[in-house]
């Protein structure tokens, strides 16, 4: 496990949500404050439209990497940006069997595929991967 890993899963130890644990772990890399993204991330916590709530950190984190946030400079960034989320999402699903919160939780069928704290800790390891691959040229 990753120090960023790590930091992740203590965040959501002290209550943090998945997304606000995924998400507050790299605030230092973007110059972003914590306490702004924990609240923007507040509302993620049971994932987006279902969707498990470290992807939606993980998210926020790729737009972060990615957007050129200037849309005087038009929306050069937009297309790559959504393909990127798409391909670290694809990458969860592979490994996990699922992005949706209640499947992983087995909130239906009783049989959990992915607990919170392991969900946090892969959208970490593909952020991370996602920024070593994606940074490197920048």
């Amino acid at each position: 496990m990753s120090t960023k890993a790590e930091y992740a899963i203590s965040l959501h130890n002290q209550g943090y949500n998945c997304a606000q644990a995924v998400a507050c772990t790299f605030c230092k890399e973007f110059g972003v404050d914590e306490q702004e993204l924990f609240r923007i991330a507040e509302g993620f916590g049971l994932g987006m439209v279902e969707m498990c709530g470290a992807l939606s950190g993980m998210m926020m984190v790729i737009g972060l990497a990615n957007s050129v946030g200037d849309l005087k400079k038009g929306m050069p960034t937009k297309g790559s940006t959504y393909k990127q989320v798409k391909d670290q999402v694809q990458k969860f699903k592979e490994k996990n069997g699922s992005y949706l919160c209640r499947e992983l939780k087995g909130v239906e069928t009783g049989k959990v595929l992915c607990s919170c704290p392991q969900s946090i800790m892969d959208a970490v390891a593909l952020t991370e991967e996602y920024l070593k691959e994606h940074q490197a040229g920048k």
